[in-house]
C-alpha cells in the first residue's frame, strides 16, 4: 500500500464562523482520532488533501504537524462535502496501530475483458467497494477482480475472492460483477386481423327517462 505525507496544523478554535473562514481561505478543518489515541483537531490546505480525498486508491497517511517532531500514521476514514458545490468541508483521519486490525473500505478494480461481453452481454459492476478487516500492513490500495472468464449470466461473488491476510466483511453471496443479457425493449404492434371493438351504447339521459315516464302517466 502506498503512503502519502500530509502536513497539517493543530487548531483549537472550533467555532462555526472560524471554520467557515478557514474554508474560504482554502483550508479544510479535520480531526485525528483512534482507539487509545488523543483526539487532535487539525486543518490542512485543500491542495495538500487532493491526493488523499480525490482518488479511488487507499493510502496510509503519514501525518505531521508544524512544530511537532512526531509522525502519526493514519488512514482517511471520512470526508464531508458540500451538497451543492461538492467542496470538502471536513475530513476524518483514523490512527493506525501496529498489530491492531482495522476495518476499511477498499475500491474494486475490474481487470480483463469478459468473454460474455464479446458475445453481446453487458458487464455490470455491482460492488465498487468492499469492506475489509486486516492489519495496517496488509491494507491493499485496491482489490483486483479478473472478469476475463465471465460468460453470459456469469458473475463473481464475494465468496469467490481469496485474499491473503484479509477478511472481507460483505455478504459472501453478494455479486461484485456480472455479465447479463442486453435489455431489449419489445415494440407493441397492433394485430391487423383484430376487429375494432364496437362502441358502447349511449344510455339515455335522465331527462329523457323522466319525459318518457310523464308520457306514460298521461295516457
Amino acid at each position: 500500500m502506498s503512503e502519502i505525507t500530509l502536513k497539517a496544523k493543530k487548531r483549537e478554535d472550533s467555532l462555526k464562523g472560524t471554520l467557515n473562514q478557514l474554508r474560504k481561505s482554502g483550508v479544510i478543518p479535520g480531526i485525528y482520532y483512534g482507539h487509545g489515541s488523543e483526539n487532535i483537531s487539525l486543518s490542512a490546505t485543500e491542495k495538500d488533501l487532493r491526493p488523499i480525498i480525490y482518488t479511488t486508491e487507499s493510502h496510509i497517511v503519514n501525518l505531521s504537524f508544524e512544530g511537532d517532531t512526531a509522525n502519526y500514521s493514519c488512514i482517511l476514514k471520512d470526508v464531508q462535502f458540500h451538497p451543492v458545490s461538492d467542496q470538502p468541508l471536513h475530513f476524518d483521519l483514523f490512527a493506525l496501530k501496529e498489530g491492531e486490525t482495522i476495518t476499511i473500505e477498499v475500491s474494486v478494480h475490474l481487470v480483463g475483458n469478459a468473454i460474455g461481453v464479446k458475445d453481446g452481454g453487458v458487464l455490470q459492476h455491482i460492488l465498487h467497494k468492499l469492506q475489509i478487516e486486516c492489519l495496517p500492513k496488509n491494507i491493499p490500495s485496491h482489490i483486483d477482480v479478473d472478469v476475463s472468464a465471465l460468460g453470459m449470466n456469469d458473475s463473481v461473488k464475494v465468496s469467490d475472492l481469496k485474499l491473503e491476510n484479509i477478511n472481507i466483511l460483505n455478504d459472501e453471496n453478494s455479486s461484485i460483477v456480472a455479465v447479463v443479457p442486453p435489455t431489449v425493449e419489445k415494440e407493441v404492434v397492433a394485430d391487423e386481423t383484430e376487429e375494432p371493438a364496437e362502441p358502447e351504447l349511449v344510455s339515455k339521459s335522465k331527462k329523457d327517462d323522466e319525459d318518457g315516464d310523464s308520457d306514460k302517466e298521461g295516457k
